[in-house]
């Protein structure tokens, strides 16, 4: 069990490292394409402020030189550009806002703004009549400069809901595996368990003070309360029993006289009365899986309690062992089904008990405190409303 845990958390990192990776190289992917885009529109802008120079250097330019130019200038139509002379006066615009060009105030602003974002580009002449070019990133370019991280949050969102998704689907396969097996337990029992309560009546009316038939009518009671447990656990069981205390009295009587004599066996319940909605069959269960895997680890010695206390609508019910305790990893899978630190130990019976508070009785089951060699507290929590 323990080495099906570890390469079931292996696999889980693994998928989880690939997915993680898949998610920044498409980041990483974008970015590069982005940076690319974002070099050549600075291309175009170097190649239009140096059409510019050129135009005006040149007296006479030929026909064929200012349909060049032009065809330079007209070629951006997508990238902010302002031209202004050595006063910062707006001598050429281009692809800005109407409302801005129409606005001194407004145009000197972006400016400035671009200003920030890249160094304006100085072209010199003889005269010292220099002029700059102000620029900024296309509308799309400025888009695409948070395409990476919308492009990953999706994927990293998508590829949760799957994760979630396919959970889900596992643990319903899962509860109806449980539900399906508990009940043809439960049915595989019940045939051999009427012939039993049958040939007990008989052997009853033959000699009804039997030592020995009182004693099989007990397992019989006991096989019952058994096939009881896996049939309720195959479907959702009524909570009609009210009085906790009782429950946990059964309960203690019955384990008490089954362990070992080594081991101080205490119940502490309040004087009062505690009703709550349970079913006394399915949480003797609980109690019992729980009572048993501390004898278990307190090796048939030591201290084990059961307390009862209730607090502000709130029913906790801790049972402490001062067994061997768990290590953190253990504590972790605890309640996993198939794990379990016994050598021949099918890992089912704090599985169940998790499914038994959780969605039967809508409660919480946990390992409060554990240390190695120091033992082991679980404790149940439901609402009393």
């Amino acid at each position: 069990m323990k080495r099906l845990s570890f390469f079931s958390r292996f696999n889980n990192w693994f998928v989880f490292s690939l997915f993680s990776a898949m998610i920044i190289a498409v980041i990483l992917a974008t970015t590069i394409l982005i940076n690319y885009l974002r070099k050549e529109e600075i291309k175009r802008i170097n190649l239009f402020a140096t059409a510019i120079k050129y135009q005006q250097e040149i007296k006479s330019p030929s026909p064929e030189v200012l349909d060049l130019v032009l065809q330079i200038g007209q070629s951006n139509n997508s990238m902010p550009v302002i031209v202004t002379d050595k006063n910062n006066t707006p001598t050429f615009q281009a692809n800005i806002p109407e409302e801005i060009e129409k606005s001194p105030e407004k145009m000197q602003k972006l400016i400035q703004r671009m200003k920030k974002i890249y160094p304006p580009i100085e072209i010199q002449f003889p005269d010292d009549n220099n002029q700059f070019v102000y620029y900024d990133n296309s509308a799309l370019l400025n888009n695409l400069r948070y395409y990476p991280f919308a492009l990953g949050l999706f994927i990293f969102a998508y590829l949760l809901f799957s994760f979630w998704f396919f959970r889900t689907i596992k643990k319903t396969d899962e509860g109806f595996l449980w539900a399906g097996l508990a009940k043809e337990t439960a049915h595989q029992i019940g045939t051999p368990l009427s012939s039993m309560i049958g040939w007990i009546e008989v052997l009853r009316g033959e000699n009804p003070d039997s030592e020995g038939v009182k004693e099989f009518e007990k397992d019989i009671y006991r096989l019952k309360t058994i096939s009881e447990r896996f049939s309720k656990i195959g479907s959702v069981p009524t909570l009609n029993d009210l009085n906790i205390n009782e429950t946990l009295q059964q309960n203690f009587d019955y384990l008490k006289n089954r362990i070992s004599t080594k081991i101080n066996f205490n119940l502490k319940l309040p004087n009062h009365e505690i009703l709550i909605p349970h079913s006394k069959i399915l949480m003797s269960w609980v109690i019992e899986n729980l009572v048993k895997n501390a004898v278990d680890a307190m090796r048939g010695e030591g201290n084990l309690e059961i307390s009862l206390v209730e607090k502000n609508n709130l029913l906790t019910i801790e049972i402490k062992d001062s067994g061997s305790g768990m290590t953190t990893t253990q504590i972790r899978n605890a309640f996993n089904p198939g794990f379990s630190t016994k050598k021949r130990g099918w890992g089912l019976g704090l599985s169940l008990a998790k499914r038994v508070i959780k969605e039967y009785h809508k409660g919480d089951i946990k390992i409060v405190n554990s240390e190695v060699g120091n033992g082991t507290t679980f404790r149940i929590s439901m609402k009393n409303s």
